[in-house]
């Protein structure tokens, strides 16, 4: 889940490397470290904390010049945040310099075996296994440093994205990746390396994804070179054109990401909708699911695997999808669903969700899925991503760059995407009617103008936050489609204010949390008109009567829950199904501000990346 960047070319490297650092910070930020080449000198510096820690001890440590450079920022998984075991990592001759995202599983035995021929090691990384290896079969098979590289990783298991340098060969870098990410960008006579393509945005907008198993050899002044990384067959490299822009990664004048993240999703909503749902036509086109309908209407069932926030997701997905298309759906964690042994059909459907298109245990749930013989759909944000490659067919949801670490409108446009493939899907099997679609249309366009509704209780929010911001413990309820709006909810407050929460359907309450209610127990209730409206009445007189403070999100105009709760937060009426792309709304901003009062990073909460590209 690090961060890593790379410049080879005619400028300066250090300011590309390290404004591409700041850049990538939301995938790690317990430490960060840069290496420069001058052309004479391999100068380096690494710390731990920040990037802007590093930008500071740069400033007095070395001399920045050089047009080849490497960077890097950890979330550390070997080894513990320290300047010792931050990137990069050096060979024992100090030739080679490596950084890398992703874990040698098998690095123990390597690094045994490297002891026992002299090698010795100063941090506890797997990376620096790695990187003396590399040296070791450099210097055993006299070979260059590319196929050293190669014969190299033929020899770990686990996952990697690589850059290795060698100062005695200053005009290239080597790269690989297996299981995480790597982007690079295509200029005039330079390379840009990075795990993403934000840093390199204003240079170039053409961009090669290396593909899982490859590898590269970047030359300034001459093509780029690809091959297979277990058979060293040459592949033809495909460059494609970023959509992204610049202004899509800048905060815009929002004190933090979250906070600009949460007031896109009106737009991010709609650009998720746009040119698929064609309301006046009544209708709904989507080339993923048109092309492979037949699939989606023979599945035996629907499988959803996620992570996270994409697994709230997938939960409300499973509710609406039963409830108009009338096909049993089964929602996973990926994690748990790779280390079983699931029983998988090729009648199956598989749908697997990740905002990064990357994260670890989803992928491998696709590739257990496939070799099963199910159908596997993809629902991601990152064009270009190895899930979007690696299933058999799928959507964007379109909701652009999301940096703030815990994700807002990722959560609302994935559900609108598997929102408008439950309503294809159910008109296609003649479960609604051409009446019922047609309304439901109409009431998911108007969905964007009630985000914005809703974006409106922002200053109620906060002052509800200023009162609940030194709670110990809270909990969050909600009943059928906003049950798991309540889970995810509890999610956010967790990430960002490192206050204990959970989430659980109101009727639960009684088989065990009403034990934890009292005075000092905020409950956070979702009360919305539709949907068993009058058993969570019930539910908060219960908790009521326990002396548990409410906060109630309620419809607009609700009499009831207001004479019971302590705060509401209104939010517009829709149709039942549609209603967790409201009530999360409130729930986000809650979090938000209770963290910033609690003056916690927002967009960096500790111990957590963006995206999980290592088990």
């Amino acid at each position: 889940m690090c961060g890593i960047v790379g410049y080879i070319g005619h400028r300066d490297a250090y300011p590309i490397v390290l404004n591409g650092l700041k850049r990538l910070e939301y995938r790690g930020y317990d430490s960060a470290g840069i290496a420069l080449y001058d052309g004479n000198e391999l100068k380096f510096s690494k710390t731990k904390g920040k990037v802007a820690d590093l930008e500071k001890k740069l400033e007095s440590q070395i001399s920045t010049n050089g047009t080849i450079g490497i960077g890097h920022t950890r979330w550390a998984t070997h080894g513990v945040p320290n300047d010792v075991n931050s990137h990069p990592h050096f060979s024992n001759s100090g030739d080679l310099v490596i950084i890398h995202n992703g874990i040698i599983e098998n690095y123990e035995p390597l690094r045994q075996e490297l002891i026992n021929r002299g090698y010795t090691f100063q941090s506890d990384t797997d990376t620096e296994v790695l990187v003396n290896l590399i040296e070791d079969v450099k210097k055993k098979e006299k070979v260059k440093l590319g196929k050293a590289v190669q014969i190299a990783l033929n020899q770990t298991i686990g996952a990697y994205a690589i850059a290795v340098f060698d100062k005695n060969k200053p005009n290239e870098i080597v790269v690989a990746r297996l299981g995480s990410p790597l982007a690079i960008g295509v200029g005039e006579n330079e390379f840009f390396i990075a795990s993403d393509a934000s840093p390199f945005l204003e240079f170039t907008k053409d961009a090669i994804y290396l593909e899982d198993g490859e590898m590269a050899v970047v030359r300034t002044h001459k093509k780029i070179k690809i091959r297979k990384i277990h058979d060293d067959s040459l592949v033809d490299p495909y460059v494609q054109e970023l959509q992204m822009n610049l202004e899509q990664i800048e905060k815009g004048g929002y004190d933090h990401f979250m906070l600009k993240e949460i007031y896109e999703q009106p737009e991010a909503i709609k650009d998720t909708f746009r040119g698929r749902m064609l309301v006046d036509q009544g209708l709904i086109k989507m080339a993923g699911i048109d092309d492979h309908i037949d699939k989606f209407i023979n599945a035996r069932r629907i499988l959803i695997v996620a992570c996270g926030t994409s697994w709230h997701a997938g939960l409300v997905a499973e509710y609406i999808f039963e409830e108009l298309a009338r096909v049993p759906v089964e929602v996973e964690y990926a994690s748990e669903f790779r280390y079983r042994n699931p029983v998988i059909d090729k009648d199956d459907v598989l749908i697997a969700i990740s905002q990064s298109g990357e994260t670890a245990d989803t992928m491998a749930a696709i590739k257990l899925a496939k070799e099963k013989g199910a159908f596997v759909f993809g629902v991601c944000n990152v064009v270009g991503s190895s899930i979007s490659r690696e299933t058999h067919a799928g959507a964007y949801t379109h909701a652009g760059p999301e940096i703030g670490v815990a994700s807002t409108k990722a959560f609302t446009t994935q559900i609108t995407v598997l929102t408008l493939i439950a309503l294809q899907l159910a008109k296609k099997k003649g479960k609604i009617s051409t009446s019922d679609f047609h309304n439901y249309l109409r009431e998911l366009e108007a969905i964007p103008q009630k985000v914005e509704k809703a974006l409106e209780s922002n200053d109620i929010i906060e002052q509800i936050a200023d009162v609940y911001k030194n709670a110990k413990n809270c909990l969050y309820l909600g009943r059928g489609f906003n049950f798991p709006v309540a889970l995810e909810g509890a999610l956010k407050l967790k990430e960002i204010s490192y206050i204990h929460a959970e989430g659980y359907p109101a009727a639960e309450m009684k088989h065990g949390p009403i034990a934890l209610i009292d005075e000092e127990m905020p409950v956070v209730v979702i009360a919305t008109l539709k949907g068993h409206y009058e058993k969570v009445v019930s539910n908060i007189q219960e908790i009521k009567s326990r002396s548990g403070k409410i906060i109630g999100i309620v419809t607009e105009g609700d009499v009831d829950v207001k004479n019971l709760a302590d705060h509401v937060i209104e939010v517009p009426d829709t149709i039942e199904f549609l209603t967790p792309l409201l009530t999360t709304i409130p729930l986000q901003l809650l979090s938000y501000h209770i963290a910033v009062l609690l003056d916690k990073n927002v967009d960096q909460p500790r111990n957590l990346a963006k995206s999980v590209t290592v088990e």
